[in-house]
């Protein structure tokens, strides 16, 4: 891993947003988190540039498909892969991620955080 890879962790639920920072710190990697779409977009419009994008689907505010959708569109993480983590599994869900060209699908319910790491380093390889 070069350096520190950057990861913009997006759910609105703190008690997994700390969960999930941990994880990642522990890994070696740089974690900002914000709890909503709307902060998630301030962050990168302050010049945060995150190496991947993890973002819940389901939040107040703002879904993480919208996020995703103006992250896009206006630029804001170039280059960045993006992770939907969430506790959505639907075929209609999964098919929008993968047609936004979402890097993977991480199911919260079936996945261990550690394996959610391992998933994020094997993406970024």
């Amino acid at each position: 891993m070069n350096d520190k890879n950057k990861i913009l962790l997006v759910d609105d639920d703190s008690f997994l947003l700390s969960m999930y920072s941990m994880k990642f710190e522990k890994s070696g990697f740089e974690v900002k988190a914000a709890t909503n779409g709307t902060e998630a977009i301030d962050l990168l419009k302050n010049g945060y540039k995150p190496d991947v994008l993890i973002m819940d689907l389901v939040m107040p505010i703002m879904d993480g498909f919208t996020l995703y959708e103006n992250v896009k569109k206006e630029n804001l993480a170039p280059g960045a892969l993006a992770v939907m983590l969430t506790n959505q599994s639907t075929a209609a869900d999964i098919n929008r991620a993968k047609e936004l060209g979402v890097s993977s699908f991480i199911v919260k319910a079936t996945t261990i955080p550690s394996e959610v790491v391992d998933e994020v380093k094997k993406i970024i390889k």
